[in-house]
């Protein structure tokens, strides 16, 4: 069956089956996090060297780039580029992916013991009698993002096989440790020569997003008093308590379970420590950069009581910027969702304009200068063992890239 597959199809099967892990814990400087993810870098480098792209580059961070020259009379039309991550999520189990193409008859799909059900995915229905991609149900199926690299990719071969289909100069980037915050930071946009860019990263086929979350990671250390618990009266501090009680001073509505749409949120998502020391990591997260200077003062004012409370220095919070919301500087180019948006329809799909609740390369490169709105790849219930993608909506994305990058000519 996969030897009859369209070419983007195959190309995936073949990219999900490299693995490309991240490491979350892994110390900052060190790019790629793991170094699989330079198996990843090597296979593409080589399959667009093959595909006659010029200037090919993969370095020492498993960083992919390449250019492709403009369809005739194209020449003089400003560079545009498209974008896809090559490392994989590690919210579960992530290598060893043994992808499996099903007939998909309706109702409930299958892969090993689990299942989805079109309730769930409102999108799996309309694929009835169509090929679905999926993992074994043991691993996920890292459509995020190898179905962005497979359509990218993709494109990239019919140009080859066609020069004469209408394009721009093209550039080609494929970046590493997305999923773990660094993704394009140390991408040269000087060398990389791009006016403008798409990442292909997630969501349903036709989705554009040019708006995302204002993202701010914090820090809480909360140092306690130890002593023996039968003498502790009056005595002890337990840095677990102030914990809870600094936690529980955060709205409790405002949590990413019960928080969706243009709704920010507080999320604790690492806790370590005992008695005399708790560190925690929360993210914060809000479309509106006012939204998010009140969650910081919420959290500091927290703090600040429980050390009135307990005694001065007791919590500390340091905060770090992650991304903020790319719309803030894509106004000034509001061709690039047109463009997207002619593009989908043209290929017979309704889009769907949606704010991104997370991030992508593209926030980041966006207040780099290089805007940068995000297209839907077609994959679906992405960072879990049940992600599927249909075969028709590795094509329909295919399709859409093809006609978007003409609107540049």
């Amino acid at each position: 069956m996969t030897d009859q597959l369209p070419d983007v199809a195959q190309r995936f099967l073949r990219y999900v089956q490299v693995d490309s892990p991240g490491d979350p814990d892994a110390p900052e400087d060190r790019v790629p996090s793991l170094p699989q993810q330079h198996d990843m870098a090597r296979l593409l480098a080589e399959e667009l060297a093959a595909l006659g792209c010029d200037n090919v580059a993969t370095d020492e961070h498993a960083y992919v780039t390449a250019a492709v020259p403009a369809s005739p009379g194209a020449e003089a039309a400003e560079p545009l580029a498209l974008i896809a991550h090559i490392d994989v999520s590690h919210d579960v189990p992530n290598t060893g992916v043994k992808p499996q193409v099903t007939l998909y008859e309706g109702g409930a799909l299958g892969m090993g013991d689990l299942t989805v059900l079109p309730d769930e995915v409102p999108t799996l229905a309309a694929y009835a009698g169509g090929l679905v991609i999926t993992s074994d149900g043991t691993t996920l199926l890292s459509a995020d993002d190898k179905a962005g690299v497979a359509e990218i990719m993709a494109l990239v071969a019919r140009i080859a096989e066609n020069p004469e289909l209408p394009h721009p100069p093209l550039r080609i980037a494929f970046v590493p440790d997305e999923e773990i915050g660094h993704g394009a930071s140390l991408l040269d946009l000087d060398a990389f020569g791009a006016a403008y860019a798409y990442t292909v990263d997630g969501g349903p086929v036709g989705e554009i997003s040019y708006e995302c979350f204002n993202a701010v990671g914090a820090d809480v250390t909360i140092t306690g008093s130890v002593v023996h618990p039968g003498d502790a009266k009056h005595r002890m501090v337990n840095a677990l308590t102030l914990w809870r009680q600094l936690d529980a001073m955060l709205p409790q509505d405002e949590r990413p379970e019960n928080t969706e749409g243009y709704e920010g949120y507080f999320h604790c998502t690492n806790l370590t420590g005992d008695c005399g020391e708790v560190r925690a990591h929360y993210i914060l997260r809000d479309f509106d950069a006012a939204g998010m200077a009140h969650r910081r003062v919420l959290l500091e004012t927290a703090a600040g009581y429980l050390n009135e409370k307990y005694g001065t220095g007791r919590v500390s919070v340091a905060f770090h910027e992650e991304y903020c919301n790319m719309a803030e500087h894509l106004t000034d180019v509001p061709f690039l969702v047109d463009n997207a948006l002619a593009a989908t329809r043209a290929c017979g799909v309704e889009p769907q304009v949606r704010a991104i609740r997370g991030g992508t390369d593209g926030a980041q490169l966006t207040f780099r200068g290089l805007p940068c709105p995000n297209l839907g790849t077609g994959g679906a219930l992405c960072h879990s063992l049940r992600e599927f993608v249909p075969v028709r909506a590795l094509e329909a994305v295919t399709d859409i890239l093809q006609d978007l990058v003409a609107r540049f000519v």
